[in-house]
């Protein structure tokens, strides 16, 4: 991954870059900002450009040995940290790791989990990670530079985990660099937060991304604009867009199908939607909860007759035409406090049968307001 990899986000690769050739480099960053934008592919960019011995005023080269070693992430110097399962560690998932960001710098968890099959199990980085990363750092630069660790989500990082991290961010040795990635900065603990330079992305511009989409995937000029314009800056969800993502097209069925049977009154086909659901792995639930509050704001808006500001797609909005009057004044906050109940009640491992069940009763009652 290069700088010019990077979609969009030039304001950003230039604050790097500037902090580089003036000798200014924080020994701890922390890259923010809404899923897509392209975070862990900054870092990793930056990450080469630090470990690059014949970098230019704009790149790292792409040719010199530490550039060699980065082509395929097997450079001595740079670690990385990110979520596993089964209480193991990076290392124990290296070569997956290697292939999914070889493949796609631009990923989410879900993507993760399906490349280790972890099925319903919770991702995270468990306490015996902090033990590898201080035995790894205490060793020389194998390469005569910076010591990177590149850690992704450390909001899933184990309390004593957090704790040991802390003590090396109070302390780092020698020519010691940490990159973290963040979903969510507010789960870090806030003393690690106070010791690392907050770096904040923006959502990536539709022009950047719309470009990118024409040359990277041969997407057609008109389609690129529409994509961009509905990915809201999330280049994640174009590539989700251009490759008709399975689980997305499940969620709508899967909403389009609580709505009319909520409507209905069809009490002995909602028991059965909310077991079907139930199987899903409690990652999914959420993750289709968090869907379900998208289409509610994205139908009430377009309910308000405001379609230039809403971002579905063609068969979303076409279900909005006829679904968006039932989402109004009367009962928006209501299904979207009840969808928070229920994210609620799944990340707190309570039954999902009764949740979804549940949900699909109160909706019932919702609709007709």
């Amino acid at each position: 991954m290069f700088f010019r990899d990077v979609i969009g986000q030039e304001e950003a690769k230039y604050r790097l870059i500037q902090e580089v050739s003036e000798g200014r480099i924080p020994h701890a960053q922390l890259f923010c900002g809404p899923e897509g934008v392209g975070k862990f592919p900054l870092a990793l960019a930056y990450a080469r450009y630090l470990s690059c011995t014949n970098r230019s005023d704009t790149d790292a080269c792409g040719v010199c040995p530490s550039c060699v070693k980065f082509n395929k992430l097997v450079h001595p110097d740079v670690h990385f940290v990110f979520p596993v399962v089964k209480n193991g560690r990076s290392d124990d998932y290296i070569v997956e790791w290697r292939k999914l960001v070889l493949n796609n710098p631009y990923f989410t968890i879900n993507h993760w989990l399906n490349e280790i099959n972890a099925e319903n199990a919770q991702a995270v980085i468990y306490t015996k990670e902090s033990d590898e990363i201080m035995k790894k750092l205490s060793l020389k630069s194998s390469e005569g530079g910076f010591k990177i660790t590149l850690l992704w989500l450390p909001e899933k990082m184990q309390q004593a985990c957090a704790n040991k991290l802390l003590k090396l961010l109070e302390e780092p040795p020698e020519k010691t660099i940490f990159l973290l990635v963040s979903e969510a900065p507010d789960l870090i603990l806030q003393t690690i937060l106070s010791r690392t330079q907050r770096f904040n992305l923006r959502k990536i511009e539709e022009e950047c991304m719309a470009e990118a989409l024409q040359s990277k995937y041969g997407v057609q000029q008109a389609t690129s604009i529409s994509i961009a314009h509905l990915a809201n800056g999330n280049f994640i969800k174009a590539l989700e867009t251009i490759h008709l993502n399975e689980e997305n097209q499940l969620f709508f069925e899967l909403f389009v199908s609580l709505m009319r049977l909520s409507y209905q009154r069809k009490i002995r086909e909602m028991k059965l939607w909310s077991e079907q659901v139930a199987g899903m792995g409690r990652e999914r639930q959420k993750n289709f909860l968090e869907y379900c509050q998208r289409m509610i704001r994205e139908n009430f808006i377009y309910n308000l007759h405001r379609k230039e500001l809403t971002y579905m797609t063609l068969e979303e909005q076409n279900f909005a035409t006829r679904f968006a009057p039932f989402v109004n004044e009367r009962n928006v906050m209501g299904i979207m406090d009840e969808l928070s109940e229920a994210q609620k009640h799944i990340e707190q491992n309570v039954n999902a049968k009764m949740v979804f069940f549940d949900f699909s009763l109160k909706m019932i009652v919702l609709l007709k307001q």
